[in-house]
């Protein structure tokens, strides 16, 4: 009788830890080998069997869970799989901030005809399900399986132009035509708002975005695109280009896959030198280093083949995770501290250009390339000669330097008519406080000086560029139901990037205050005539002015309109409305 018990004790052990490695799947018998590896390498799944795939794995494996986090474009949910060594199941996102561990998250397939990540991944969670690699102890990693669904559910053969592989594959453009990998900042589409809430819900320490590179040919397989160190800035960007870059490209090497930074040039010879990308927030990377997320692309190159991408798209993953998991109390340090580095008053950087004294030499393996008569055109074209590989030294130019900075007001104040700008905000996790009765409050308000349009549609835009303000102090009542942003949270950076109108990815740059660059109010030449010499026989000072412009700019004296115009501008007629920049400045 005691041997019986006894053996049934360890049966009962034996089964209870069999299920703390993983569930029953004996009742399933589900085959988790993936489209790419039963095709050698040269195909990539549909939407739908990528989801199922990972709907089983979750119900095989104690440490995955899946989630539906937001409506798509497309209609369809965006899903998060997770990975936690401890087996904990989560079934909703909110839940993982409960845990004290890192979190990485990785984004896939935003341009679906680059799907090398989506391979990649599938394997990665597979292998740390089945504990055939070593699982990260101390980050939790969140992995999105496809991000464009629509672009996704776009199956076809062509559209990759420049790419080998795989045999079908997703378009670029969303379920609504929109470039993805444009939209993080506007947010125009349910993807991109999606994601905002997962990004804010998830607030990752580190961030991996998998791509496809265009551009030049050369011997790399894999490119890495970190975000710019000095956006980042600080301990971050120190720790991003000193330490963690410099870890992921010898471990690599380690494994003889030799990787290089980003080869950002097009239809050109990369020997010749070229500068690191300038990942401004409308890009996934620029947006998740809004906050103090260390981001990079992979971005692998168009011409290797397909089986040869997604490998080294593995590789990378793993050793990324290794060197972070390793550097965890680190990374969750300077993580914690980047949230309080800008305050009240600081100078803080909008705008960026390369500084050309400091750069770093790479030993850059390419390909010779020659201009020789095209067959096409009759004109010259470049022409890269796979017999002739070499390494090289050459210039890369991975600093950069602020050329603009505007001081960190302490609020920022938003009349409740810009519930647009409001939801975005909120959507961010930005605090906003309503203000309860109408206020006095000092300001400094921006006019718009000057800016620049884009000729062509660009993302659903017209974007705006080289913006220039005036600003002026004035005193402004705000009524009861308008809003004040503190810059005190952590999201200041996102914040200033917004509101800020000079900057880049600016809400202004990207048209939301277009309607106060036109003029809603006008006046009859005939009849503004006589209230125009009124206005000059009242104003002597005005008539100075007036009478200078005349002498010193002869365009303007001969254009009777521009006249009349700008004598309207500086009277009372004048509409107060009129290129003010709606959003203010107080405590600045």
């Amino acid at each position: 009788m005691k041997k019986t018990t006894l053996a049934s004790f360890l049966t009962i052990i034996l089964l209870l830890n069999g299920c703390t490695n993983k569930k029953d799947i004996s009742k399933t018998n589900i085959s988790f080998t993936t489209l790419f590896e039963t095709s050698k390498g040269t195909e990539t799944p549909k939407y739908l069997d990528l989801i199922v795939f990972y709907k089983n794995l979750a119900k095989a494996y104690p440490t995955i869970s899946i989630t539906e986090e937001g409506q798509t474009d497309s209609g369809k949910p965006l899903h998060v799989v997770y990975f936690d060594q401890t087996g904990k199941n989560y079934t909703n996102i909110s839940e993982i901030k409960k845990s004290k561990k890192n979190i990485l998250l990785i984004n896939n397939g935003i341009h679906p005809g680059e799907s090398d990540g989506i391979d990649a991944s599938m394997l990665l969670l597979r292998d740390l399900a089945q504990g055939t690699i070593i699982a990260p102890k101390n980050t939790l990693i969140a992995v999105i399986p496809v991000y464009n669904i629509g672009g996704a559910l776009q199956r076809n053969t062509n559209t990759r132009t420049n790419q080998k592989g795989p045999k079908e594959y997703g378009f670029r453009g969303n379920a609504r035509n929109y470039d993805l990998n444009r939209d993080f900042i506007k947010a125009d589409t349910r993807n991109a708002k999606a994601f905002t809430k997962i990004f804010r819900a998830l607030d990752p320490q580190l961030f991996i975005d998998n791509h496809v590179s265009n551009g030049a040919d050369y011997q790399y397989a894999l490119t890495h695109l970190f975000t710019q160190h000095n956006k980042l800035g600080g301990p971050a960007g120190k720790y991003l280009d000193q330490i963690l870059m410099p870890q992921l490209q010898d471990s690599l090497a380690a494994k003889q896959w030799d990787i290089t930074p980003y080869v950002n040039v097009f239809n050109a010879q990369p020997e010749k030198g070229f500068t690191q990308f300038m990942d401004s927030p409308r890009y996934s990377t620029g947006y998740t280093t809004l906050f103090n997320c260390l981001g990079m692309m992979v971005e692998t190159h168009m011409l290797k083949p397909y089986k040869q991408r997604v490998e080294g798209t593995y590789q990378l993953l793993k050793s990324f995770i290794s060197i972070v998991d390793a550097d965890a109390a680190t990374i969750k340090s300077i993580h914690l501290q980047a949230k309080t580095r800008f305050k009240q008053k600081d100078p803080y950087p909008i705008q960026w250009a390369v500084d050309s004294t400091k750069t770093q030499t790479l030993n850059f393996k390419g390909y010779k390339g020659v201009m020789i008569p095209s067959e096409v055109t009759g004109k010259m074209r470049l022409k890269f000669d796979h017999s002739k590989p070499f390494t090289k030294p050459t210039t890369y130019y991975n600093t950069f330097k602020a050329i603009k900075t505007i001081e960190v007001p302490a609020y920022y104040a938003i009349p409740k008519g810009y519930w647009n700008i409001l939801e975005r905000l909120r959507l961010n996790a930005i605090k906003v406080s309503e203000i309860q009765k109408d206020t006095t409050f000092k300001a400094q308000v921006y006019f718009i000086k000057n800016y620049e349009t884009s000729k062509k549609p660009y993302e659903g835009h017209y974007l705006h560029y080289n913006t220039q303000v005036t600003i002026k102090a004035q005193t402004v009542t705000l009524l009861k139901g308008d809003y004040l942003v503190s810059t005190a949270q952590e999201g200041i950076r996102y914040i200033m990037e917004t509101l800020e109108p000079q900057g880049v990815d600016s809400f202004f740059n990207w048209n939301f205050f277009d309607a106060i660059l036109q003029q809603k109010e006008g006046f009859s030449p005939y009849v503004w005539e006589d209230k125009a010499a009124t206005l000059l026989k009242e104003n002597p000072e005005i008539k100075t002015t007036f009478d200078s412009i005349k002498n010193i700019d002869s365009s303007f004296k001969e254009n009777w309109y521009r006249q009349l115009d700008w004598l309207h501008k500086h009277s009372a007629n004048y509409e107060k409305s009129h290129l003010r920049y709606p959003i203010i400045r107080v405590g600045g």
